[in-house]
């Protein structure tokens, strides 16, 4: 695995394997990789010549009271587990070689990002946006992989490439699941013993609401209304929201009918987490 730290040297790099006929396979992270990460890993690996993984902690997506040092970091053992899943290149670049100077041009999301986990972090996700401009320009890869965990950031990225008209093929990966259904996240460590039994009820209200859609119920707010009440009842964090809506773009709905997301949010005392199902129905 070789370790790249400069723009110049990734793009001189990767215009040399796509020379050769090389299909790349492109995995972006913050690092402090988890078994999500190393899922879209393996994924990428088995569907590409080559695989590269970048490393950034973004600052444009941190917005006021978020506090970006205290991102989570271990570039050792990061290097370790992605090694392990034979990745080709690591492209770790620092925020100067990033940002080396204040930029003439922004990128603004204007749709999908004013609801769910959006709603209240204004701005992130023209951070996202930005970030992941410069990426794909750094390092053209033909696929790109996120997980459906946080599925409204797979919706920005499908809005991003297809209104850029990036040639890149966005590959949505399900997310990866704890025994007891919990969404695998770097946030559970924060979760006391006791919440993180709790925790596993956020999959259980989602597997209810599933399976009486799947009874025929189409009214989104006894969807809703079901899955609050289940997390109320079994649960001492506190709801941030419960929605239905369409995917991947994120409107209302009346009817539960085509592609839909039922997404979730619950604050517990030291994490925040979040989980969904995306239901195609007929």
């Amino acid at each position: 695995m070789n370790v790249i730290e400069t723009i110049k040297e990734m793009q001189q790099t990767i215009i040399t394997l796509r020379a050769s006929g090389n299909r790349i396979g492109f995995v972006p992270t913050m690092g402090y990789l988890h078994e999500g990460h190393l899922t879209l890993m393996r994924q990428a690996r088995k569907e590409n010549d080559i695989l590269i993984v970048s490393i950034f902690v973004n600052p444009l997506q941190f917005g006021a009271g978020e506090d970006l040092g205290a991102y989570p970091r271990d570039f050792e053992q990061d290097c370790v587990k992605a090694q392990k899943e034979e990745v080709d290149l690591l492209f770790y670049p620092s925020v100067k070689e990033m940002y080396p100077s204040a930029s003439s041009v922004k990128v603004m999301v204007t749709d999908r990002t004013d609801v769910l986990c959006g709603r209240a972090r204004p701005g992130h996700f023209d951070g996202v946006a930005t970030v992941l401009t410069k990426l794909f320009n750094i390092v053209m890869p033909d696929r790109v992989y996120f997980g459906l965990k946080d599925a409204q950031q797979v919706a920005v990225v499908d809005g991003l490439i297809h209104d850029f008209n990036f040639p890149i093929e966005l590959v949505p990966v399900p997310t990866v699941r704890e025994k007891d259904g919990l969404a695998k996240s770097s946030r559970n460590v924060y979760l006391s013993p006791l919440e993180r039994d709790q925790a596993k009820e956020l999959y259980q209200g989602l597997q209810l609401a599933n399976n009486m859609i799947e009874e025929g119920e189409r009214n989104p707010e006894s969807i809703v209304q079901l899955v609050k009440g289940h997390i109320e009842k079994h649960c001492d964090g506190v709801i941030d929201y419960v929605e239905i809506r369409t995917y991947p773009e994120l409107k209302p709905v009346e009817t539960i009918v085509g592609k839909v997301i039922l997404a979730i949010a619950v604050k517990f005392s030291s994490a925040r987490l979040i989980d969904n199902l995306i239901l195609e129905i007929v």
